[in-house]
């Protein structure tokens, strides 16, 4: 299953509206973006202190923002490299810090089940970077140019989010901490697939483009 990029662009216009609505309080692209950053920051802290379902709502309202500082930016006709450049810096940062929020709560609910979730938590954060960083660095190299790499894979930040969000919510509701795990899996495991099928399509473009340069 992945997310197309018509798929976002029809969510991205569900938003639009909220987005203008932000930017005539005097509000920028830019101003969300650090907006949605410091909400995920709070978010981190509650998921520090173990308040698993508050702290799961915040971050998911603060991954909302991410909707909204792109589509104000396209919908104002103020998109720019820096805007793109922030947007991607702080939602890399914002992501680390939520996984850095979930291993100090886990470490801080005992032992029995703290090792387990501060390893998947830190096997989960470090295949997302990976996600993030085949994008970065094919679309850097001249391959898939645009968007089209956010399409490739099982496991975009989209789908991240709302796992990650739905496990925290879910065990702060039961108190259930196999939930969190469970969740923090299928991400580390969605991830590594994903990672592994950008490859696979950075390698079919080389080879396509190896065949068409030969020809």
């Amino acid at each position: 299953m992945t997310i197309s990029n018509d798929s976002r662009t029809r969510i991205k216009k569900v938003f639009e509206p909220i987005a203008l609505g932000m930017g005539r309080l005097g509000l920028t692209p830019d101003g969300l973006t650090l907006i949605g950053f410091g909400i995920t920051v709070v978010g981190a802290i509650l998921l520090a202190g173990q308040q698993w379902l508050l702290g799961g709502l915040v971050v998911f309202i603060g991954g909302v923002f991410d909707m909204f500082d792109g589509t104000l930016a396209r919908a104002t006709g103020k998109v720019s490299p820096l805007g793109a450049f922030m947007d991607s810096v702080f939602d890399r940062w914002g992501e680390a810090i939520v996984y850095i929020g979930i291993i100090v709560g886990a470490a801080r609910s005992g032992p029995d089940d703290s090792t387990a979730v501060v390893i998947l938590a830190a096997a989960a954060m470090g295949m997302a970077f990976m996600v993030s960083y085949t994008r970065a660095k094919s679309e850097g190299l001249g391959f898939t140019a645009g968007t089209g790499m956010a399409a490739v894979g099982v496991m975009p930040r989209e789908v991240r989010l709302v796992i990650l969000c739905l496990g925290l919510v879910i065990a702060g509701i039961g108190d259930d901490s196999p939930i969190l795990r469970i969740a923090l899996g299928i991400i580390a495991i969605g991830a590594t697939i994903t990672v592994i099928q950008r490859i696979l399509h950075v390698r079919s473009q080389a080879k396509s483009a190896a065949t068409t340069s030969i020809k």
